[in-house]
């Protein structure tokens, strides 16, 4: 009995030594794997490729390509209209991050709350999200406008006087702002609800035994424990701030005058409305590396945000 015991596990340990040799038949996965790598090379890699060799090139369309090396580089850090774009691009950046975060996690709170209705008002509450910009643009725009627009018709009502809003140079990013605040701000919110739905209650119970009050609870229960979905969310929306354009060029296309030019509607002028080609993708370079400056800031702060169990991730 013991002999035939060895002698099925010396049978068992041959076969797993002849599966763990490679056999002249072995699987082979490289044929699946060139697909994925011909499509990112055509997709991804080429594109970029080729936007650096046209950065350190002088080529305007129509006209003979000559190498430049650095000089379109050279040429942005002088070119104060790229300056204020960048400047645009900050601010308008920082504006439609902030306020749909804030506006967002106080609409997560007051949905998160049961009153009748919630489910029907959630659900009209995201709505805007799901309309395609340009349709928003071409709305906000009728809306924005000084003599026809129902904005200036509200705001008559009770006693304002007419604002130019988009055709102002001082009050064009606001509103632009203010559209891009409405129509983020839910998916903010939907972040938010999730975060607190995933909150124990515990903390809560032990803080209403002390005594606290709701702004209590929310500075030192609910604000650190929902830090890390807020964080979601500012990287969510700096990214798609920061490279937003149909917008912009729908409703001012960078008016008026350069007002509320960011580097993307300048960076589309340079290359496809002056046809200044080397120009143009020398600013594509430096807004990719501006990005990409940005994602590791904002992924630093990440990791650092504790979760709601306390640990760092």
């Amino acid at each position: 009995m013991a002999s035939a015991s060895m002698e099925t596990t010396a049978a068992v340990n041959a076969s797993a030594k002849q599966r763990s040799k490679p056999g002249r038949f072995a699987p082979n996965y490289w044929p699946f794997v060139i697909p994925a790598l011909v499509v990112v090379a055509a997709v991804i890699v080429f594109p970029w490729v080729f936007t650096l060799w046209m950065s350190i090139n002088s080529w305007t369309l129509g006209q003979a390509q000559v190498f430049a090396g650095l000089d379109n580089y050279v040429r942005l850090a002088s070119d104060l209209r790229f300056w204020e774009s960048l400047w645009h691009t900050v601010l308008y950046t920082t504006l439609s991050v902030a306020a749909p975060v804030v506006l967002g996690t106080l609409a997560g709170l007051i949905f998160d709350a049961q009153f009748p209705l919630r489910g029907i008002l959630r659900g009209v509450f995201v709505m805007p999200m799901m309309a395609t910009p340009v349709a928003i643009a071409l709305v906000w725009t009728m809306m924005f406008h000084p003599q026809l627009g129902v904005l200036n018709y509200l705001l008559s009502n009770i006693g304002i006087g007419p604002q130019e809003w988009i055709y102002n140079q001082a009050s064009v990013i606001p509103s632009l702002v203010l559209v891009e605040t409405w129509q983020w701000t839910p998916l903010v919110m939907l972040i938010v609800l999730g975060g607190l739905a995933a909150l124990p209650r515990e903390p809560y119970e032990s803080a209403e035994i002390d005594g606290a009050n709701v702004w209590q609870k929310f500075r030192y229960l609910t604000l650190p424990m929902i830090a890390p979905f807020l964080m979601i969310a500012v990287i969510i929306r700096s990214i798609d701030a920061v490279k937003s354009f149909d917008i912009i060029y729908a409703m001012t296309q960078g008016g008026p005058g350069t007002a509320s030019e960011t580097i993307n509607i300048y960076l589309y002028n340079t290359a496809f409305s002056y046809y200044d080609i080397g120009y143009g993708s020398a600013m594509a370079v430096v807004f990719f590396v501006l990005i990409v400056a940005l994602s590791f800031i904002l992924l630093i702060v990440k990791q650092r945000a504790n979760w709601s169990d306390g640990e760092a991730r």
